[in-house]
């Protein structure tokens, strides 16, 4: 759940930007209410970016929200926007039928835990990934040392309501639908499968797909060459 801000105007990488309460973002995550606050620092980023430079939008996974909403808000400093297993709304496809969709097709959670800080009458306000869940299926074709980094760093993400979504997660086909998309499918996920990769880009189609063969849910752990060679071919292409 990476966003990946590449500038090459500015002629440097900036990698991995930590969405709030994820990764060293120094929030807790009963700091981010509404999922606004979560995209919070991407969006600083982009209103700090000098107007007359662009950039390159990396999502993974959830972060593909993240660029989705930077898509609608600041269409005119992106070149492309990059999905990787990434969940992918649009004008096509609102983030509720996206959501339902998702929960339609959910699997066994395993040691993976819900926590209910509102009552056990209310739903579910954090979810964490458990060891074994990571293990078998998120990280499952990555470096053992990778997954243990991995459960080191391990964040409760915040679970938004589809209320709050849908306020904030309102694509149009003139800005979001202005800018180029690339989606990257990764043929081995356990988390967002294959299949509901395929059903996201149905449902709302990019410029381009591409696939990364024998990777799970973490490209950049099990296929970082790949996926490396594929970006570098879309900041060539779409910049």
């Amino acid at each position: 759940m990476f966003v990946h801000v590449e500038d090459l105007s500015a002629g440097h990488n900036v990698t991995a930007l930590d969405l709030a309460a994820s990764g060293v973002d120094p929030k807790q995550v009963k700091d981010v209410p509404s999922i606004s606050d979560y995209f919070q620092p991407l969006m600083d980023f982009l209103v700090s970016l000098p107007s007359h430079e662009r950039v390159i939008l990396v999502g993974h996974s959830l972060g593909g929200l993240a660029i989705s909403h930077a898509m609608e808000r600041f269409p005119e400093k992106i070149f492309v926007a990059v999905f990787v297993s990434a969940l992918m709304p649009g004008p096509t496809l609102n983030i509720s039928t996206l959501n339902q969709e998702s929960f339609r097709r959910q699997e066994s959670i395993l040691d993976s835990r819900y926590t209910y800080d509102d009552g056990p009458n209310n739903p579910p306000t954090t979810f964490i990934l458990g060891p074994l869940f990571s293990a078998t299926n998120v990280f499952q074709l990555s470096p053992i040392e990778d997954l243990a980094l991995a459960m080191l760093l391990l964040r409760p993400l915040r679970l938004y309501s589809d209320e709050d979504m849908s306020k904030v997660m309102m694509m149009s086909s003139k800005r979001y639908g202005s800018v180029d998309r690339v989606f990257v499918i990764c043929d081995e996920d356990k988390l967002v499968k294959k299949g509901f990769q395929r059903w996201m880009v149905e449902k709302n189609p990019p410029n381009e797909v591409v696939e990364i063969t024998g990777s799970d849910h973490m490209a950049m752990m099990s296929k970082p060459v790949e996926l490396s060679v594929h970006l570098r071919c879309i900041a060539n292409n779409y910049s």
